[in-house]
C-alpha cells in the first residue's frame, strides 16, 4: 500500500474529528485531576514514516517522557504519548507542584513519575475511547509504562521488541493550555498511534473511508 498516494485530506480531517473528541475528554479528565480549567487543542494530525517520529519531537537524541500502551483487540497497535523533558517537567510542575517535583534537569521524583504517567493514560486512554466511538472497533488498552529517555531509543525499544508495527504512524499534535493562570502557558506533546500492518486499512474501513478507493 503507498500510503502518500492514498491519504487524502478528507482521511486526515476524519482523524483530527477523532483526534479532537478525544482532547476534550482527555481536557475534562485534567482539570478534574488538577482541579484547575484545562483546554487541550489538536492544532494538525499527521500521517508519517518511522524516521519522521523522533525528528518531530526534537531529535533521536532529544531526552523525552514517554508513555507506552500496546492496543489489542480489533485493531492491534501501539501507543505512544511524548512530551519534551522541559515540558514534561512543566507538567509535573502543574500536577504535583514545583517542590515535589524538582531533581536533576532529567530526573523526576517518584511522585512526578507517578503523576505523568497518570495524565498519560488519561490522554492516551481518552483518545482511544474516541477512535473506539467512532470505529466501533473492540480496542483494549494495556497498563501504561512511563520511561525517561532518549526519543530514539524508546521508539526501537518499544517497537523493536514487539516486532509488529508498520511503517506509518499517526500523530497527533495535542497543545495542554492552563487557564487558571493570569497569563495561560501552555504544554506542547505528541500522540503517536503505530497501527499493526494490516491495522490501518481496518481503522479507514471502519471510519467509511477506506484508503483503497
Amino acid at each position: 500500500m503507498n500510503f502518500e498516494q492514498n491519504f487524502t485530506s478528507f482521511h486526515l480531517d476524519i482523524l483530527k474529528e477523532v483526534g479532537n473528541i478525544g482532547a476534550g475528554n482527555a481536557a475534562t479528565a485534567m482539570s478534574q485531576l488538577l482541579n484547575k480549567p484545562i483546554e487541550m487543542k489538536v492544532p494538525s494530525v499527521k500521517i508519517v514514516n518511522f524516521e519522521e517520529i523522533t525528528e518531530l519531537v526534537g531529535g533521536p537524541e532529544t531526552v523525552v517522557s514517554s508513555v507506552f500502551l500496546r492496543i489489542e483487540g480489533d485493531a492491534p497497535g501501539s501507543m505512544f504519548f511524548m512530551l519534551p523533558v522541559k515540558q514534561a517537567k512543566r507538567l509535573s510542575r502543574d500536577l504535583i507542584g514545583e517542590e515535589l517535583a524538582a531533581r536533576s534537569e532529567h530526573a523526576f521524583s517518584e511522585l512526578a513519575i507517578s503523576a505523568l504517567q497518570e495524565a498519560g493514560n488519561i490522554i492516551a486512554g481518552s483518545y482511544l475511547s474516541s477512535l473506539a466511538d467512532f470505529t466501533k472497533l473492540n480496542v483494549e488498552p494495556s497498563p501504561p509504562a512511563l520511561s525517561i529517555d532518549m526519543a530514539g531509543a524508546i521508539l526501537s525499544f518499544g517497537l523493536l521488541e514487539l516486532s509488529r508495527a508498520g511503517d506509518h504512524a499517526i500523530v497527533i499534535n495535542t497543545t495542554f493550555i492552563d487557564q487558571s493562570e493570569h497569563l495561560a502557558h501552555e504544554i506542547q506533546g505528541y500522540f503517536f498511534l503505530l497501527p499493526d500492518p494490516d491495522s490501518f486499512k481496518k481503522i479507514f474501513q471502519a471510519l467509511g473511508v477506506p484508503l483503497d478507493e
